[in-house]
């Protein structure tokens, strides 16, 4: 991009390297005066100069003779006025929000609040203590880099197959890797881990939270860190906590790295975004970037009481979607992944926010809207977390139509049909077909269905089976936190055992789950670490652990190993039959009761334990008995080749009649 210094546009800071110079830009609508604060790299002050260009509230400022690595922050002067919605305190060092490289991480001290803790009146009083020391600094990047990805194709959304990940957990623990490397974008780089996912099968991975994000002070005062990071406090830099290069724009290039490895590995790359809400927390948050720049643009205030931020997200505050510079600031952010980072897609946490108009829904949102009529955003892959946590915060089908969504409502029917509740047949068959009854209805495709048994949020695969509660103990919250309802069954003893019993019914749940989420319309996601049988003890919200909780062991067993095999094994019967079409199949399923006949309105309406139907455009059979009771079926006319199955020592030809066992699932191809 060919960049002015008269202009304010691109905001952040440019590096012009014809002008010997960069080019700073920040939005700010009710400040009164901006400093530009340049530092050494010892994060000494070298200069500060005073932004004076202003064109509409769009501050700007070219500083000749420096260059990328350049270290720079802002402080910005205006009213302290609470009351007024205004949080401006110049002794506050700020974030620029478009900063596209951070060095370091905050420091929690009572220097970075804008308020005094110690007055009666708390955020009402002022703090002058300088928080420079404690907040890391921008960093003026080198945009270039030289891709060589350009004959990766993305694949078609019904070929999808996602592998949600940590980008830290994921190869902390993989011995076979250098350790400097170990838990970094470098690692996930790294042919060992790229041959690895080849070999699994997966196509795609989705990346948790890797904006730059803080601890919360919550936490750190209780020795834990933010381990998921849905903390952000910017939009555009890579954390560096992933980095094994360096903080000074190297993440940058190690991120790029990265993706143009995965890329010529033949997979996508999707970033789970959180653009509801910052940090930065509520009216007793510390003033880090967006409350000191411009609090009463970035953020929704309660407008009956601007002191205090509407919370839509549980965090604290709400990013002000109605705001155009606040759209922009995101729409800007996912154009810069799409063109200069080269991701796919993206997966937004909370998205009902950005429907929001207040207490309402408003599905022709501001957001939305710009998002739709984007000609680079709008052609990624687009997934949305269709809830947040206000009334009518369940929003699951009524994203746009291009847009595809994390279904919960697969989730929770397939896991309360293994686990042996009454779920009707009409309920498990609408899931298993993309959930039409959803989506369908609504001129939707059956990829708009993101299907899933575990995700980061909640029990592991592994867990799931294995504990009927949460054990939650090591997050310090008194084991409050978390998700009370499961639908999990431990199989008959909670957590750990030595009972070969218990642990061969612990496996064939796990491969039940599988198999049921590999034979359904829809996107299949996998939660990284369950084909390697991963447990967190029973803990279903490690957010804050930052340890061998979270991260994946790689030694394994022989039952993790022989599950890890079955695991590849689904993934490659699902690509190799290509079960999932982007349109609905409706008419091509032939739904089956135990006695080989066609399931009649009463049964359909009916709870049930027992589900077979046939995909008769593909020739597959699938058996699924979640009941307590061996099952005779009578078979559909012809000879049954077995080639997916949760029973051991299945026969391999089956006709006329099959004994499916007590909680198994059996896929079969017509020969």
């Amino acid at each position: 991009m060919k960049i002015k210094i008269n202009s304010p546009y691109p905001l952040g800071a440019n590096w012009i390297e014809e002008e010997d110079g960069v080019k700073f830009s920040i939005f700010s609508e009710n400040a009164e005066k901006i400093e530009l604060i340049l530092y050494s790299a010892q994060n000494e002050v070298k200069e500060v100069i005073e932004v004076k260009n202003k064109l509409g509230n769009i501050w700007y400022t070219f500083v000749s003779g420096i260059k990328p690595k350049q270290l720079y922050a802002y402080r910005v002067y205006g009213h302290y006025n609470p009351n007024k919605g205004h949080r401006f305190n110049p002794n506050k060092v700020l974030i620029d929000p478009y900063a596209k490289a951070i060095a370091g991480e905050v420091v929690f001290n009572e220097a970075i609040l804008g308020y005094d803790k110690h007055d009666p009146q708390q955020d009402l009083s002022f703090n002058p203590i300088d928080s420079s020391q404690f907040i890391p600094k921008c960093v003026v990047i080198n945009p270039y880099f030289e891709w060589d990805d350009k004959g990766f194709i993305l694949p078609n959304k019904e070929d999808l197959i996602i592998y949600e990940l940590h980008v830290k957990g994921f190869t902390k623990l993989r011995e076979d890797l250098d350790e400097k490397i170990r838990g970094t974008y470098s690692a996930l780089a790294s042919d060992k881990i790229i041959n690895y996912l080849q070999d699994l099968g997966v196509n795609a991975v989705e990346l948790m939270p890797i904006h730059y994000f803080i601890d919360e002070k919550v936490l750190v005062e209780k020795g834990l860190k933010n381990y998921w990071g849905y903390s952000p406090i910017n939009f555009f830099s890579p954390s560096c906590r992933y980095s094994s290069n360096g903080i000074f724009g190297e993440q940058v290039i190690e991120f790029k790295k990265m993706v143009n490895e995965l890329h010529n590995a033949g997979i996508a790359v999707i970033l789970d975004v959180v653009f509801n809400h910052t940090g930065e927390g509520d009216h007793l948050g510390p003033t880090i970037s967006f409350r000191g720049i411009d609090n009463a643009s970035y953020y929704l205030l309660d407008p009956n009481n601007p002191r205090f931020y509407l919370d839509y997200t549980g965090t604290g505050n709400t990013l002000n979607l109605k705001h155009p510079m606040v759209i922009r600031m995101i729409t800007d952010s996912l154009r810069y992944w799409i063109q200069e980072m080269h991701v796919d897609g993206f997966r937004f946490d909370l998205a009902t926010t950005f429907m929001r108009d207040y207490d309402k829904i408003d599905l022709n949102s501001r957001l939305l809207i710009a998002i739709q009529q984007d000609p680079i955003i709008s052609n990624s892959i687009l997934i949305a977390e269709p809830w947040d946590l206000w009334p009518e915060g369940y929003q699951l089908g009524n994203f746009p139509s291009d847009w595809s969504e994390w279904n919960n409502k697969f989730r929770n029917t397939v896991r309360r049909f293994w686990k042996g509740e009454n779920v009707t047949y009409e309920e498990i068959a609408n899931r298993i077909m993309g959930s039409p009854d959803i989506f369908m209805n609504k001129n939707r495709k059956a990829t708009s269905s993101i299907n899933y048994v575990t995700s980061h949020d909640g029990f592991t695969l592994e867990d799931l089976v294995s504990y009927n509660e949460k054990h939650n103990e090591a997050n310090s919250f008194e084991n409050k936190d978390g998700e009370k309802e499961n639908y999990s069954w431990n199989c008959g003893c909670e957590g750990p055992t030595n009972d070969i019993n218990i642990l061969n019914l612990r496996e064939k749940q796990k491969k039940n789950l599988i198999i049921t989420l590999m034979v359904s319309q829809g996107i299949p996601m996998v939660l990284g670490g369950d084909e390697l049988s991963r447990t967190q003890k029973g803990n279903n919200n490690a957010f804050c652990q930052d340890n061998e909780i979270s991260w994946f062991d790689w030694k394994l067993d022989e039952r993790k190993i022989n599950f890890l095999k079955f695991f590849k094994e689904a993934i490659k019967f699902r690509k190799e039959n290509k079960i999932s079409k982007s349109e609905y199949i409706i008419n091509s399923f032939i739904w089956l009761n135990k006695d080989g006949n066609l399931v009649d309105e009463t049964t359909w309406k009916s709870p049930t334990k027992f589900v077979a139907f046939i995909i008769k455009d593909l020739g597959i059979l699938t058996i699924l008995n979640s009941s307590n009771e061996n099952i005779k079926f009578k078979l559909p006319e012809g000879k049954w080749k077995l080639i997916l199955s949760s029973e051991i020592g299945k026969e391999e030809i089956a006709e006329k009649e099959l004994l499916v066992e007590l909680k198994s699932s059996l896929i079969y191809k017509k020969l």
